[in-house]
């Protein structure tokens, strides 16, 4: 079965906002409409190839990890079956085939300027800073550690949310500053909340969530809203555990073969790493792609329904 790709959408209704991989367009006052498209980033540049099922993981893992919280932490999700979307909102029954798997209507909120992130492990822009300083947003960690180390308990890290280029980390100072006391301490507790119970079910299936970002939401009567992806590949670090060594870099279940491919190619000096990207070969698309797949079904434990999907 060959899949429908889809690069970027043009429904007929107002766009709010075109990111790296998804659409998000204004359906009335109180609701919006999120699609992710099959678009892959990588080193903060948008590849010219689509990732096949690639919206499709995002938004169905996401809609997979809002059900299991949803007793303890409130979300923004409506629905995120196309069906049910397309009688919601009769505008777009033409493009009910293109949403199918990678649509989600959602509540709409004010989304607080903050990236709220959570590392059970020391890796990446963490790694890199401690490296060269022993701290993280600038405040002291523990010495001697080794990249990919375990915080226990895991170390909140909030960053600023940047329109472009890289996010910064700050400190929680910094965030309570940004966005009030009360709010700050109630999206740290929440984003521990969701990070530890994710972990917890990541582990019994054999995958490590070594750091993962969460946003969150007001509505107008005040409530928190977990919004956006939640612990997908692309929002946060995947590792299979049965790989796991403390002191270097880990594989990950996420653009890991494209990635390397990408540095290959830097090193090669065929690609300076700035737009516009290297043609991407076939198996490197494809080997991107089952790796999505393979995400979505060992979290979950089942693989997604593709006989869904056009």
């Amino acid at each position: 079965m060959t899949p429908m790709l889809v690069g970027q959408t043009a429904l007929p209704l107002k766009m709010l906002l075109r990111g790296k991989v998804r659409d998000v367009y204004e359906v009335d006052a109180e609701r919006i409409l999120l699609v992710a498209s099959d678009r892959v980033s990588a080193f903060d540049v948008v590849m010219n190839e689509l990732v096949p099922y690639k919206g499709a993981v995002l938004t169905q893992m996401t809609a997979w990890w809002l059900r299991q919280f949803e007793s303890e932490v409130a979300n923004h999700m409506i629905t995120c079956d196309v069906e049910t979307i397309v009688k919601a909102v009769p505008a777009i029954n033409m493009h009910r085939d293109e949403l199918a798997g990678r649509a989600m209507l959602v509540h709409r909120t004010t989304v607080f300027p903050i990236e709220c992130v959570v590392r059970g492990y020391l890796a990446g822009s963490a790694w890199k800073e401690y490296a060269a300083s022993g701290t993280l947003a600038g405040e002291r960690l523990a010495e001697g550690l080794r990249e990919s180390d375990r915080f226990d308990p895991p170390v909140f890290s909030p960053a600023t949310k940047a329109e472009s280029g890289h996010d910064e980390n700050i400190t929680r100072g910094k965030m309570a500053e940004v966005i009030g006391a009360e709010a700050a301490a109630t999206l740290e507790r929440l984003a521990r909340l969701v990070y530890g119970r994710g972990r917890d079910i990541a582990a019994a299936r054999g995958i490590i969530i070594a750091d993962t970002k969460f946003e969150f939401g007001a509505t107008p009567d005040g409530r928190v809203l977990l919004i956006d992806e939640v612990m997908t590949p692309d929002s946060s670090r995947f590792w299979p555990a049965d790989q796991y060594t403390p002191g270097r870099s880990q594989p990950s279940f996420d653009k890991q073969p494209l990635r390397d491919w990408l540095d290959a190619e830097r090193r090669a000096g065929r690609w300076d790493g700035n737009a516009p990207p290297p043609t991407l070969p076939a198996e490197v698309v494809q080997a991107t792609s089952r790796r999505y797949l393979e995400a979505y079904e060992r979290l979950t434990g089942s693989p997604l329904d593709l006989t869904r999907l056009p």
